[in-house]
Protein backbone atom coordinates (compact mmCIF):
# COMPACT_ATOMS: atom_id res chain seq x y z
CA UNK A 1 0.00 0.00 0.00
CA UNK A 2 1.31 3.67 -0.78
CA UNK A 3 -0.19 4.98 2.54
CA UNK A 4 -0.30 3.02 5.56
CA UNK A 5 -2.49 5.37 7.08
CA UNK A 6 -5.42 4.31 4.46
CA UNK A 7 -7.89 1.50 5.11
CA UNK A 8 -6.65 -1.32 3.26
CA UNK A 9 -8.82 -2.12 0.26
CA UNK A 10 -10.26 -5.24 0.15
CA UNK A 11 -11.91 -7.75 -3.01
CA UNK A 12 -14.44 -9.99 -1.39
CA UNK A 13 -15.19 -13.15 -3.99
CA UNK A 14 -18.02 -15.63 -3.16
CA UNK A 15 -21.29 -16.72 -5.07
CA UNK A 16 -23.35 -16.05 -2.68
CA UNK A 17 -24.96 -12.98 -2.27
CA UNK A 18 -26.05 -12.69 1.31
CA UNK A 19 -22.89 -14.11 2.19
CA UNK A 20 -20.83 -10.97 0.72
CA UNK A 21 -23.05 -8.72 1.90
CA UNK A 22 -22.44 -10.66 5.89
CA UNK A 23 -19.05 -10.34 5.42
CA UNK A 24 -19.16 -6.92 4.08
CA UNK A 25 -20.89 -5.19 7.11
CA UNK A 26 -18.10 -7.05 8.95
CA UNK A 27 -14.99 -5.38 7.00
CA UNK A 28 -16.53 -2.78 6.36
CA UNK A 29 -17.24 -1.80 10.36
CA UNK A 30 -13.53 -1.20 10.42
CA UNK A 31 -11.82 1.54 10.21
CA UNK A 32 -8.79 0.21 8.78
CA UNK A 33 -10.54 -1.89 6.21
CA UNK A 34 -12.98 -1.55 3.52
CA UNK A 35 -14.83 -3.47 0.95
CA UNK A 36 -13.71 -2.04 -2.71
CA UNK A 37 -14.33 -4.77 -4.80
CA UNK A 38 -16.74 -7.99 -5.09
CA UNK A 39 -16.78 -10.61 -7.38
CA UNK A 40 -19.46 -13.64 -7.93
CA UNK A 41 -16.54 -16.24 -8.98
CA UNK A 42 -13.03 -17.13 -9.03
CA UNK A 43 -12.80 -15.87 -12.56
CA UNK A 44 -14.45 -12.83 -11.70
CA UNK A 45 -11.84 -12.19 -8.80
CA UNK A 46 -9.16 -12.54 -10.88
CA UNK A 47 -10.09 -9.97 -13.68
CA UNK A 48 -11.12 -7.26 -10.93
CA UNK A 49 -7.85 -8.10 -8.75
CA UNK A 50 -5.59 -7.45 -12.09
CA UNK A 51 -7.52 -4.56 -12.42
CA UNK A 52 -5.66 -2.97 -9.73
CA UNK A 53 -6.60 -0.91 -6.64
CA UNK A 54 -6.70 -4.22 -4.95
CA UNK A 55 -4.59 -4.78 -1.41
CA UNK A 56 -6.19 -8.10 -0.11
CA UNK A 57 -8.34 -11.01 -1.58
CA UNK A 58 -10.70 -12.59 0.12
CA UNK A 59 -11.53 -15.62 -1.41
CA UNK A 60 -14.45 -18.39 -1.04
CA UNK A 61 -13.54 -21.89 -1.69
CA UNK A 62 -16.56 -23.41 -4.03
CA UNK A 63 -17.29 -20.80 -6.72
CA UNK A 64 -18.39 -21.32 -10.23
CA UNK A 65 -15.87 -21.01 -13.48
CA UNK A 66 -13.29 -21.08 -11.04
CA UNK A 67 -12.51 -22.16 -7.07
CA UNK A 68 -11.07 -20.16 -4.74
CA UNK A 69 -7.65 -22.26 -4.71
CA UNK A 70 -7.16 -21.73 -8.49
CA UNK A 71 -8.27 -18.15 -8.69
CA UNK A 72 -5.36 -17.66 -5.53
CA UNK A 73 -2.64 -19.37 -7.43
CA UNK A 74 -3.65 -17.22 -10.55
CA UNK A 75 -3.33 -13.91 -8.68
CA UNK A 76 0.05 -15.41 -6.99
CA UNK A 77 1.53 -15.57 -10.05
CA UNK A 78 0.17 -12.71 -11.46
CA UNK A 79 0.43 -10.21 -7.89
CA UNK A 80 3.27 -11.46 -6.10
CA UNK A 81 2.49 -8.20 -3.89
CA UNK A 82 -1.27 -9.18 -3.19
CA UNK A 83 -2.32 -10.58 0.02
CA UNK A 84 -5.33 -13.67 -0.14
CA UNK A 85 -7.35 -15.30 2.32
CA UNK A 86 -9.73 -17.69 1.96
CA UNK A 87 -13.09 -17.86 3.61
CA UNK A 88 -14.47 -21.26 3.84
CA UNK A 89 -17.31 -23.49 4.85
CA UNK A 90 -15.44 -26.48 5.11
CA UNK A 91 -12.85 -27.21 8.19
CA UNK A 92 -10.68 -29.64 6.16
CA UNK A 93 -7.27 -30.29 6.33
CA UNK A 94 -6.58 -31.12 2.81
CA UNK A 95 -8.09 -27.53 1.84
CA UNK A 96 -6.09 -25.84 4.33
CA UNK A 97 -2.59 -27.33 3.28
CA UNK A 98 -4.08 -26.64 -0.61
CA UNK A 99 -4.49 -22.99 0.35
CA UNK A 100 -1.08 -22.36 1.58
CA UNK A 101 0.48 -24.13 -1.59
CA UNK A 102 -1.70 -21.36 -3.07
CA UNK A 103 -0.19 -18.95 -1.96
CA UNK A 104 -3.01 -17.59 0.82
CA UNK A 105 -1.74 -16.26 4.02
CA UNK A 106 -4.91 -17.39 6.05
CA UNK A 107 -7.38 -19.87 6.25
CA UNK A 108 -11.01 -18.33 7.90
CA UNK A 109 -13.98 -20.54 8.36
CA UNK A 110 -17.05 -19.01 7.82
CA UNK A 111 -18.64 -20.54 10.75
CA UNK A 112 -16.43 -17.92 13.04
CA UNK A 113 -15.69 -14.96 10.58
CA UNK A 114 -17.18 -13.02 13.25
CA UNK A 115 -14.59 -13.73 15.35
CA UNK A 116 -11.74 -14.35 13.34
CA UNK A 117 -11.81 -12.85 10.24
CA UNK A 118 -10.41 -9.17 11.05
CA UNK A 119 -8.02 -10.81 12.73
CA UNK A 120 -6.80 -12.80 9.41
CA UNK A 121 -7.28 -9.60 7.65
CA UNK A 122 -5.01 -7.27 9.33
CA UNK A 123 -2.38 -10.74 9.92
CA UNK A 124 -2.31 -10.92 6.18
CA UNK A 125 -1.75 -6.83 5.27
CA UNK A 126 1.48 -7.49 8.18
CA UNK A 127 2.27 -10.40 6.63
CA UNK A 128 2.07 -12.73 8.86
CA UNK A 129 0.00 -15.91 8.67
CA UNK A 130 -3.30 -16.48 10.15
CA UNK A 131 -4.17 -20.15 10.97
CA UNK A 132 -7.21 -21.13 13.19
CA UNK A 133 -6.58 -23.69 15.92
CA UNK A 134 -7.75 -26.97 14.04
CA UNK A 135 -5.34 -26.24 11.71
CA UNK A 136 -2.57 -26.01 13.68
CA UNK A 137 -3.25 -29.50 15.05
CA UNK A 138 -3.34 -30.68 11.68
CA UNK A 139 0.14 -28.88 10.74
CA UNK A 140 1.92 -31.08 13.36
CA UNK A 141 -0.10 -34.29 12.63
CA UNK A 142 1.04 -33.89 8.90
CA UNK A 143 4.72 -33.18 9.99
CA UNK A 144 4.77 -35.93 12.05
CA UNK A 145 3.47 -38.44 10.20
CA UNK A 146 6.23 -37.54 7.13
CA UNK A 147 8.75 -37.54 9.81
CA UNK A 148 7.97 -40.68 11.09
CA UNK A 149 7.78 -41.88 7.42
CA UNK A 150 10.92 -40.61 6.50
CA UNK A 151 9.71 -37.88 3.97
CA UNK A 152 10.38 -34.67 2.88
CA UNK A 153 9.19 -32.59 6.77
CA UNK A 154 9.61 -29.22 4.43
CA UNK A 155 7.17 -30.33 1.98
CA UNK A 156 3.55 -30.46 2.39
CA UNK A 157 1.13 -33.20 0.77
CA UNK A 158 1.38 -34.16 -2.50
CA UNK A 159 -2.01 -32.96 -5.02
CA UNK A 160 -3.29 -36.63 -6.78
CA UNK A 161 -4.31 -34.24 -9.82
CA UNK A 162 -2.73 -31.23 -11.81
CA UNK A 163 -3.77 -27.63 -11.58
CA UNK A 164 -4.88 -28.20 -15.18
CA UNK A 165 -6.54 -31.57 -14.60
CA UNK A 166 -8.06 -29.56 -11.45
CA UNK A 167 -9.62 -26.90 -13.85
CA UNK A 168 -11.07 -29.47 -16.09
CA UNK A 169 -12.93 -31.56 -13.66
CA UNK A 170 -14.69 -28.34 -11.88
CA UNK A 171 -15.93 -27.39 -15.29
CA UNK A 172 -17.16 -31.32 -16.44
CA UNK A 173 -18.76 -31.62 -13.04
CA UNK A 174 -20.68 -27.77 -13.53
CA UNK A 175 -21.40 -30.13 -17.31
CA UNK A 176 -20.00 -28.24 -19.89
CA UNK A 177 -19.18 -30.07 -22.70
CA UNK A 178 -15.67 -30.53 -24.02
CA UNK A 179 -15.76 -27.86 -26.42
CA UNK A 180 -17.09 -25.20 -23.98
CA UNK A 181 -14.41 -26.47 -21.97
CA UNK A 182 -11.56 -25.63 -24.39
CA UNK A 183 -13.66 -22.31 -25.64
CA UNK A 184 -13.13 -21.38 -21.49
CA UNK A 185 -9.29 -22.56 -21.26
CA UNK A 186 -7.98 -21.84 -25.02
CA UNK A 187 -7.41 -25.23 -25.69
CA UNK A 188 -8.85 -27.71 -28.33
CA UNK A 189 -11.72 -30.02 -27.31
CA UNK A 190 -9.47 -32.84 -28.25
CA UNK A 191 -6.84 -32.38 -25.92
CA UNK A 192 -9.72 -31.39 -22.91
CA UNK A 193 -10.61 -35.21 -23.76
CA UNK A 194 -7.15 -36.39 -23.25
CA UNK A 195 -7.34 -34.63 -19.64
CA UNK A 196 -10.71 -36.15 -18.86
CA UNK A 197 -9.16 -39.51 -19.73
CA UNK A 198 -6.53 -39.04 -17.86
CA UNK A 199 -8.43 -37.82 -15.17
CA UNK A 200 -10.40 -41.24 -14.78
CA UNK A 201 -7.92 -43.46 -15.24
CA UNK A 202 -5.89 -41.77 -12.62
CA UNK A 203 -8.99 -41.48 -10.02
CA UNK A 204 -10.13 -44.80 -10.99
CA UNK A 205 -13.64 -43.59 -12.23
CA UNK A 206 -15.64 -44.45 -15.24
CA UNK A 207 -17.92 -41.24 -15.86
CA UNK A 208 -18.59 -38.42 -15.32
CA UNK A 209 -21.25 -38.84 -12.77
CA UNK A 210 -18.30 -40.26 -10.64
CA UNK A 211 -16.28 -37.36 -11.62
CA UNK A 212 -18.85 -34.81 -10.20
CA UNK A 213 -19.03 -36.97 -6.71
CA UNK A 214 -15.43 -36.81 -6.68
CA UNK A 215 -15.59 -32.55 -7.47
CA UNK A 216 -17.76 -32.41 -4.73
CA UNK A 217 -15.88 -34.20 -2.46
CA UNK A 218 -12.89 -31.73 -3.65
CA UNK A 219 -14.69 -28.97 -2.71
CA UNK A 220 -14.53 -27.55 -6.66
CA UNK A 221 -18.28 -27.45 -6.14
CA UNK A 222 -21.22 -26.88 -4.18
CA UNK A 223 -23.36 -30.21 -4.03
Amino acid sequence: MTDESAPTRVLLADDHTLVRRGVRLILDGEPDLTVVAEAGDGAEAVDRARAGDIDLAVLDVAMPRMTGLQAARELSRRLPGLRILILTMYDNEQYFFEALKAGAGGYVLKSVADRDLVEACRAAVRDEPFIYPGAERALVRSYLERLHRGGDVDGLPDRPITEREEEILKLVAEGHTSKEIGTLLFISAKTVERHRANLLQKLGMRDRLELTRYAIRAGLIDP
